[in-house]
This record gives C-alpha cells, sequence and structure tokens, in this order.
C-alpha cells in the first residue's frame, strides 16, 4: 500500500490524518503526565515526543486552550 493510499484509508477510518491522529496522542499522554508527575514541562515534553518545549506549548495551548504550566496548576487545584 502507497503512504497516500494509507493516509487516505486512515482518514476515512479515524476521521483525521495520521500526524493529527499521532500529535492528538502525544497530547493526551502529555496531559496525563501534566497530571500525575511533578517532571519539569521540558522534560515531558521531550518524553512525548517533542523536541523543543516552545513547539509543545504551542501546540498544547492549540488543542487545549491553555498552556501546559496552567493546565498543571488547575488540576492541582
Amino acid at each position: 500500500m502507497s503512504p497516500f493510499r494509507f493516509a487516505r484509508a486512515f482518514k476515512k477510518a479515524t476521521g483525521q490524518s495520521p500526524r493529527q491522529y499521532v500529535i492528538a496522542r502525544r497530547i493526551e499522554r502529555a496531559m496525563q503526565l501534566l497530571r500525575s508527575c511533578r517532571g519539569d514541562i521540558a522534560g515531558i515534553a521531550n518524553q512525548v515526543g517533542f523536541s523543543t518545549q516552545s513547539h509543545f506549548t504551542a501546540v498544547f495551548h492549540r488543542r487545549c486552550g491553555m498552556t501546559p504550566k496552567r493546565f498543571r496548576d488547575s488540576c492541582r487545584s
């Protein structure tokens, strides 16, 4: 199967592109880690597959409507 055909079949089955699916899973995992552990945000960004904390923060903010720090603080209170 060609990459193009895979991407089209994947999108038809899941409703999102393979890249968007992977990013969504990374953000979900980051949310779990932000809720449960005390690691720094840069470490969590690296752990879930983002190369820089700033890229992670931008994607997280776009997806969740708040920064990772704000999300972590809201989970603590």
